[in-house]
């Protein structure tokens, strides 16, 4: 006979088991399907912001030992069903010896030549098509404070809202994908290479050309960059769309503050980079 303790310890696991079951769905989904992701700095600017909250969508590229969410499988070269990204795609990356994950634009792929020259981006030899637009007009607030990194860009607009002003460089790779870059003046990363980039890897860079750690920079610390052209299988998705954005003035504790805190006209959003129909002339 049943008794009344033995059945609640049933009730109790079949609730156990199904929040387990469920627990590990959404950890399926998150490792090989997509998962959300949190834009923590500026490197991606103006595409992106700190504060926003995109989707990466996992099966693009096939999937590799950084696809499971928290790096749990150990390394392992190449990738399942694996396809190379494409010039211009936005990626997470997994920087070697590192669990953390970066985002940056794909810019070189296999046999590409990379180099940078006064701030100009060079593919294969040939500088890469580019031309001056509009200022970036950034609203401060407290995810974007125009701080000491962009020092002498803080102005002041209608009603007394204040602006990062923030000079535009877009770029036109080769195959017509085009992508606004911040170029704010001369900076470490501004002449490097030529490096080629090798079977298997892609080479990265961060839209906010002089305030990114990427294929740049050194691996590790101080750079903290990705040491150079990366392996393929260190990259954990495609980055599709962003789904909302939040200006840093959120309180865990007042809910009205998490819709106080949402930036208007950045949901939804596509983060895939577009075909200019009328590719830049290179400026000299």
């Amino acid at each position: 006979m049943v008794t009344e303790k033995q059945s609640t310890g049933s009730a109790v696991w079949r609730e156990i088991r199904g929040l387990l079951w469920v627990l590990l769905a959404v950890l399926m989904f998150h490792s090989f399907i997509a998962k959300p992701f949190y834009i923590p700095s500026e490197s991606m600017m103006p595409v992106l912001l700190k504060g926003d909250r995109l989707v990466v969508s996992k099966y693009p590229y096939g999937w590799s030992w950084v696809s499971p969410s928290f790096h749990l499988l150990p390394h392992w070269q190449g990738r399942l069903l694996g396809k190379m990204p494409k010039r211009g795609d936005v990626v997470i990356v997994t920087p070697p010896g590192s669990n953390e994950d970066y985002i940056k634009r794909v810019i070189g792929i296999p046999s590409d030549s990379v180099e940078v020259r006064r701030g100009r981006l060079f593919l294969n030899g040939e500088m890469v098509k580019w031309e001056r637009r509009q200022p970036a007009m950034v609203p401060v607030d407290a995810n974007a404070p125009c701080g000491i990194e962009f020092s002498g860009f803080l102005v002041d607009g209608p009603n007394g809202q204040q602006f990062c002003r923030l000079p535009i460089v877009r770029e036109t790779l080769p195959g017509g994908v085009s992508y606004d870059t911040i170029d704010l003046g001369q900076s470490q990363g501004d002449d490097y290479g030529p490096v080629t980039v090798g079977p298997g890897q892609v080479f990265l860079m961060g839209d906010n050309r002089d305030r990114s750690a990427d294929s740049r920079f050194a691996a590790g610390p101080p750079d903290n960059g990705l040491g150079g052209p990366v392996p393929w299988e260190n990259i954990g998705g495609r980055a599709e769309f962003l789904t909302f954005s939040l200006d840093g003035t959120t309180k865990l504790l007042n809910p009205v503050s998490w819709f106080e805190a949402l930036r208007g006209g950045r949901a939804g959003n596509s983060l895939r980079p577009q075909q200019d129909a009328r590719p830049a002339e290179a400026t000299r």
